[in-house]
C-alpha cells in the first residue's frame, strides 16, 4: 500500500514543544505513514508500537543477518568509528545471541526484588537535596533535584564516586546527543571525545576492582567475566557506560516531566501517593501521559507484511512511544492524568527483549521521590513557564523552576 506522506521537523518548536497534536494527526493517518524528515516508514498506534517492539522479525542489530549495504547504512566515517566501534559491544544494539548473554549478566542486579532495597536509599537522597535548597524559596527542580538522584543511586550501585556526577552528566549528555534529529559535526566530535574519556574513566575503575571488589555492580560484571560468563573487557566497559548513561538520561526526563504535568493538573497531594504500591502505579501513569523517549528505531530482518503494511528486509522503521501512548483506542482520555488507571500498558520503556533493564529502578526513583518532594515542599508551584529543551527524541524539560510557600 501506498502510505500517507507527513511533515514534522523536530527540531521545530512547533512540534518538539508539544508533540501530541501532531501525533494525533499521524494515527489518523491509517497504520502507518511516511515521515518525511526522516524518511522512514513510522507507526503511532498503541498496538502497532506494542506488537513490533515485541516482533522477533525486526530487532536493533541488522548486520548479524544482513550486510550494511542491504540494511541501507552507509560506511561509518572514520571521525565516528570510535564511537561506533564502542556502541558495537551495547546490549541495547544487539540481537541474540550476544543480547541475551549480555542482558542475562545485568539483569540480575536489576530484578525488583533487588531494587526495592533501595527505596530507604532513595527518600534519604531525596531529603538530603531538598535540606540542600528548602530555605530558598524557589529553586531549578531539574537540575537540584531530577538531575541528581537517578546519577546518584546508579553512580553507588556501579562502586564510581558520586562526587563526579556533573562529569558523568556532561559525558552522558554528549552521547546520546547522536540520536538527536539533525546532528551536526561539532555533536558528533563531542560524542567521540566524551565516549572515549568516558570509557577510559570505567576502565580504570575496572582495573582497580580487578585488585579490590566491592559489593558494587562493576565488581559483579567483572566475576562474571572471569567465571567465564562470555564478558569481555570492552563489554564490561560499555555495559556499565551503559548503564550510567541509561541509568539516569530518561530517569531525569521522567521525574522532571512528572513534576510539572502533576503541578499544571494540580494532583501534587494526590492520594495516589498514599501507599508504595499506588505509587508505583501513579509513576507508570505519569510516564504514560509525558514519555521521556519518544521514538525507537528498528530493522526489518526478513520480509514481512504488518496491518496491511508491506515491510522490507534491511529496511528501518520508526516506533513512536510518545504517541502510542496517548493512543486513545489503548488509553480512555489519554490526555489527561488518571491515576485510578495507573498507566498500565505504557510502551514508556519498550516491550520485548529489549524492554528497559532498568524500568525496575526508574519506576522506584520517581516513586519513592515524588512523595517525599510534595510533603517536604508544601505550596509547591510552578514559578515560570517549563519549557520542553530543544531535542528529539528525548523529550524534556530544560529548566523547571518552582517555589512553595
Amino acid at each position: 500500500m501506498n502510505l500517507p506522506l507527513y511533515s514534522a521537523r523536530p527540531d521545530d518548536p512547533a512540534f518538539y514543544l508539544d508533540p501530541y497534536p501532531a501525533y494525533d494527526e499521524m494515527r489518523a493517518l491509517g497504520p502507518a505513514f511516511r515521515w518525511e524528515e526522516y524518511g522512514l516508514t513510522a507507526f503511532a498506534h498503541h498496538a502497532s508500537v506494542n506488537a513490533l517492539l515485541r516482533d522477533r522479525r525486526l530487532g536493533r542489530e541488522a548486520t548479524h543477518v544482513m550486510s550494511r549495504e542491504e540494511a541501507g547504512l552507509k560506511p561509518i566515517p572514520d571521525h565516528l568509528k570510535p564511537f561506533y566501534d564502542f556502541e558495537a559491544h551495547s546490549m541495547l544494539e544487539r540481537e541474540p545471541p550476544a543480547h541475551t548473554r549480555l542482558r542475562t549478566l545485568v539483569n540480575r542486579a536489576f530484578v525488583s526484588r533487588h531494587v526495592e532495597r533501595l527505596r530507604p536509599r532513595i527518600e534519604a537522597l531525596a531529603n538530603e537535596l531538598i535540606d540542600g535548597f528548602q530555605a530558598r524559596g524557589q529553586v531549578d527542580l531539574l537540575p537540584a533535584f531530577a538531575e541528581k538522584i537517578p546519577v546518584i543511586v546508579i553512580a553507588e550501585l556501579l562502586g564510581v564516586p558520586v562526587d563526579l556526577g556533573d562529569q558523568l552528566l556532561d559525558w552522558s549528555h554528549k552521547m546520546v546527543a547522536m540520536y538527536q534529529f539533525n546532528r551536526t559535526r561539532a555533536i558528533e566530535d563531542e560524542a567521540v571525545r566524551a565516549t572515549g574519556e568516558f570509557s577510559e574513566f570505567i576502565r580504570s575503575y575496572v582495573d582497580r576492582r580487578r585488585n579490590d571488589p566491592r559489593d558494587d555492580l562493576i565488581t559483579k560484571l567483572i566475576e562474571a567475566e572471569q567465571k567465564g560468563d562470555h564478558l569481555t573487557t570492552d563489554e564490561l566497559i560499555t555495559t556499565s557506560v551503559l548503564l550510567l548513561n541509561a541509568g539516569h538520561e530518561a530517569t531525569v526526563h521522567g521525574i522532571g516531566n512528572a513534576v510539572k504535568a502533576l503541578l499544571e493538573a494540580g494532583e501534587g497531594g494526590s492520594e495516589a501517593f498514599a501507599t508504595q504500591a499506588s505509587a508505583m502505579a501513579a509513576a507508570d501513569e505519569l510516564l504514560r501521559f509525558d514519555s521521556p523517549l519518544h521514538l525507537f528505531t528498528r530493522f526489518v530482518l526478513e520480509d514481512l507484511e504488518f496491518d496491511g503494511v508491506r515491510l522490507r528486509r534491511g529496511q528501518t522503521v520508526a516506533l513512536l512511544l510518545g504517541a502510542a501512548n496517548r493512543d486513545p483506542r489503548a488509553f480512555a482520555k489519554p490526555d489527561r492524568l488518571d491515576f485510578a488507571r495507573g498507566g498500565a500498558g505504557h510502551v514508556a520503556f519498550g516491550a520485548g527483549i529489549h524492554f528497559c533493564v532498568g524500568a525496575p529502578l526508574a519506576r522506584l526513583e520517581m516513586a519513592a521521590a515524588l512523595p517525599v518532594l510534595f510533603q517536604r515542599l508544601p505550596g509547591l508551584r510552578l514559578a515560570g513557564e517549563a519549557v520542553y529543551a530543544e531535542r528529539y527524541h528525548f523529550h524534556g524539560l530544560a529548566g523547571l523552576e518552582v517555589a512553595w510557600a
